[in-house]
């Protein structure tokens, strides 16, 4: 069966849940292989490639199904054809394994070419917070140095351009030397590249993100780069807009398949085409918490609530204080602010608590749920993010959530490359 035709081709390396690609994809980009060493995200790829590919088939009840509990994953990913499943690798991208990756990616593309490669590799290794945690500040760590793998693969497939994202320390990292080295390595290969510095806020995504972003193209394509950092979609919308459709719950509750909306859809939600007329909702999950945790919860929404003011960890009752740590991380119990335009940033550390991201609602009195994190990075209500066991895994869902790139952000930027790509 042939591959459903789109306008350009891309690989996505390092692709995690694939919030990238999904940008990518809306924008009418063909995903020809996703690599990607995590086997749950592998899932979450695997079930939103049968997404796409059941809803341009006509076919897209059988994925609704799925997201009511009436099919197990594997019944979904057969109704799909087996080139678009095997277009998932699973494999750590490095010298062990890039001629089995490459090979796999060769039997996608077929007689194709390649117009674009994107993705970014493991930000712990450029990361302000990971070099903070690291004894060694990450030196030696392999992953400071997985763009010369990224630059192999723009040397096999020579695409016309790429994208490459990373967290904001990639700039200071090693006081920018790895930095120097990715554009020296990239320009010795023919690629001239643009590092752009983006805020999700400025792309209709609700929350306060700051990421990296180079873009790369053949030097004698002669390109005239779009100014990314001049791109702001300025909006009336709070992050209201994003809860107060979802039915309140308690800590520990939800339904990871099939629970109903408790209103019809915000404006937000419909024109960013996060909730449709059709959606399931799922994954509405809120983790279980101590009742210490919770009594602070109430505590940090009350001051929000009275003074719009943060809670600092100092100002609690002593009995409440367990952690040694009393000079940093004060902010460590952060209310998801329901009154303001964009919430904090979300991070692969939700997976780890929820301190970080209290539901404003004090009478929910919780952290916010798989769905609401998704929400955030703007992820469609009918990406199901899968675990390693059929059924789904909250932890394995916050943790893909954390490291993805905004599809909203993503979309945006494919389709000033699809301009660019046009004009060439």
């Amino acid at each position: 069966m042939k591959r459903i035709k789109m306008t350009y081709k891309f690989i996505d390396l390092f692709a995690g849940a694939g919030g990238l690609s999904e940008g990518f994809i809306q924008a009418g980009f063909e995903p020809i292989a996703h690599v990607e060493i995590e086997n749950s995200a592998c899932n979450t790829l695997r079930t939103r490639a049968a997404y796409h590919y059941l809803k341009a088939t006509q076919k897209y009840e059988t994925y609704v199904s799925y997201l009511k509990g009436e099919l197990t994953r594997d019944h979904l990913h057969s109704q799909v054809p087996m080139e678009i499943m095997n277009s998932v690798i699973n494999r750590p991208i490095g010298i062990d394994n890039n001629y089995i990756i490459q090979e796999q990616i060769d039997k996608c593309l077929g007689s194709d070419k390649v117009d674009l490669i994107i993705g970014g590799p493991p930000c712990q290794a450029y990361s302000i917070a990971g070099r903070s945690r690291s004894k060694t500040k990450m030196e030696g760590d392999p992953r400071n140095y997985l763009f010369v793998q990224y630059a192999e693969y723009l040397e096999r497939y020579q695409p016309k351009m790429f994208v490459f994202e990373n967290v904001l320390g990639l700039k200071s990292a090693k006081k920018g030397h790895y930095l120097k080295e990715m554009e020296e390595l990239f320009n010795k290969i023919g690629y001239q590249i643009k590092l752009f510095t983006l805020e999700a806020k400025n792309f209709g995504v609700l929350q306060n993100r700051k990421r990296i972003v180079i873009l790369g193209w053949k030097a004698q394509l002669k390109i005239n780069i779009p100014n990314l950092e001049g791109i702001i979609n300025n909006s009336n919308y709070l992050v209201n807009d994003l809860l107060n459709d979802l039915p309140a719950i308690q800590a520990g509750e939800g339904t990871d398949r099939f629970l109903d909306y408790k209103t019809e859809t915000t404006e937000y939600l419909k024109f960013n085409s996060i909730r449709s007329e059709n959606d399931i909702l799922t994954q509405h999950i809120a983790r279980p918490h101590r009742e210490q945790d919770k009594e602070i919860y109430k505590i940090a929404v009350k001051k929000w609530e009275k003074e719009h003011e943060r809670l600092n960890y100092n100002d609690l009752p002593e009995r409440l204080k367990t952690h040694q740590n009393r000079t940093s991380f004060n902010d460590r119990f952060k209310v998801v602010a329901a009154d303001l335009p964009y919430s904090q940033t979300v991070v692969a550390h939700i997976s780890k608590d929820g301190h970080y991201y209290i539901h404003p609602d004090i009478h929910q009195n919780r952290s916010i749920s798989v769905r609401e994190a998704a929400r955030l990075q703007s992820f469609p209500d009918d990406y199901y993010f899968e675990g390693n066991l059929e059924g789904g895994n909250r932890t394995a869902a916050f943790k893909q959530i954390g490291n993805a790139v905004p599809p909203l952000m993503a979309k945006e930027i494919a389709k000033q490359i699809k301009s660019l790509l046009h004009e060439k």
